[in-house]
């Protein structure tokens, strides 16, 4: 049995550098991961496909809300995608949705041609789909590698049993990667009902400022959310006997 693969999602330079020392498979990078992740800069992208040894999977996703884009905004992701391509990223992540619920299978489409030789992963839009077995079949059929979802639940954890059903139709057509909220203490439980072979997850916690100057009439600023070393090995270690 092949061994399970482990992507980090991290919207920062400190997290893939992370996810790299630790050797993960691959790391999904985005920014403003509080808003469910969003494009990030051009800076962070070179940066990361040109220094790091994971493969780097680029979310594409212009704003925050939902992914009923208008054609504006889809153009925007058409130069996002190409100027990915031409970094050197492993692949891109996006999703599209029409009003009722459907995949937008005319804009995946062109997506996936656009990409040429990139991977292109269909992220959690798929837990916002009407029918998800129909689709699963759109977006097989639209040449997508894989599929992130938590089961069409917050957390991969409460959609575990779903996961088990998405991951037996879509057997050798498609990998399923799971995620959302998977962390060391859920991640046996997620495996034993589901048998994943891919897991996502971010490790966050948060760091501690390095600032010792604070102004006391104005709000102390949080510390950067950012992934841990320790939490990506743990997880990775769980892997490894699974």
């Amino acid at each position: 049995m092949r061994r399970v693969i482990t992507e980090v999602c991290t919207d920062n330079i400190n997290s893939a550098l992370a996810a790299d020392r630790a050797g993960a498979d691959r790391i999904e990078l985005c920014q403003a991961l509080s808003e469910g992740g969003l494009t990030p800069s051009p800076a962070l992208i070179r940066y990361c496909c040109e220094n790091l040894k994971p493969g780097v999977m680029v979310l594409i996703r212009p704003r925050g809300g939902d992914f009923l884009y208008n054609e504006v905004e889809f153009d925007l992701i058409k130069r996002d995608v190409l100027y990915c391509k031409e970094s050197g990223a492993g692949g891109v992540v996006v999703g599209f949705l029409d009003k009722d619920g459907n995949v937008d299978k005319q804009k995946l489409k062109e997506i996936v041609d656009l990409a040429g030789g990139m991977e292109v992963v269909f992220h959690r839009a798929f837990d916002r789909c009407s029918e998800w077995r129909v689709a699963l079949e759109d977006i097989i059929e639209s040449g997508c590698c894989r599929i992130l979802t938590s089961g069409l639940h917050d957390t991969a954890y409460e959609g575990r049993f779903l996961l088990k059903e998405i991951i037996e139709s879509a057997g050798d057509r498609i990998a399923i990667l799971v995620g959302s909220g998977v962390v060391p203490g859920n991640i046996n439980d997620i495996y034993n009902v589901t048998g994943f072979r891919e897991v996502h997850f971010s490790a966050k916690h948060e760091a501690v400022s390095g600032m010792r100057y604070i102004r006391e009439t104005i709000k102390p600023i949080r510390g950067q959310i950012e992934s841990s070393d320790k939490e990506i090995a743990q997880i990775m270690d769980i892997c490894a006997t699974l």
